[in-house]
């Protein structure tokens, strides 16, 4: 990673996660930035020094997780796949705010969230702050809801600068 590169970094919390201390603590990672700063790059380096500490990790990106969920026809199946998303000792959310959502994808991501607060933790990436979300999933009552269990306890790393 280039350091040097973002014009904004907290390089000793970025090494932190990296670490994995956010895991004894059953936190989520929240990496927010604009696009190309390496959001993804840090995400995908965390979740290696898990896998290398022996924690499964499930990496995905925010609209395939979604799309998959979506298309899920009955609610055993939904539920076999929301559990899915579930156990992974980590999962590595990548892009969510990239894209916007229907109302569906707002409550499924609520439901994997959810399914994982306080007990496995959630590496994300996001170019959108908090404050905008209701527009990545517009008329999503959960909006609020999702981002409040999301950073409940949770290490939010900031990026600012130029993409690379």
């Amino acid at each position: 990673f280039d350091w040097g590169w973002p014009k904004e970094i907290d390089r000793e919390h970025v090494e932190d996660c990296l670490a994995l201390r956010f895991l004894e603590e059953k936190a989520n990672v929240v990496l927010v930035g604009p696009n190309g700063i390496g959001k993804t790059m840090i995400a995908q380096n965390i979740g290696y020094a898990a896998v290398l500490r022996g924690i499964s990790v499930l990496r995905i990106s925010a609209s395939e997780m979604l799309s998959d969920l979506a298309r899920q026809e009955t609610s055993s199946a939904l539920q076999r796949r929301i559990r899915h998303y579930a156990q992974p000792g980590v999962l590595l959310l990548d892009e969510v705010g990239y894209l916007a959502y229907d109302l569906r994808a707002g409550d499924l991501l609520f439901e994997v969230v959810s399914r994982r607060h306080q007990s496995r933790p959630i590496v994300l990436t996001t170019n959108r702050i908090f404050s905008d979300w209701n527009e990545v999933f517009p008329n999503s009552s959960c909006a609020t809801a999702l981002v409040d269990r999301l950073v409940h306890k949770a290490e939010i790393v900031h990026i600012d600068g130029e993409s690379y």
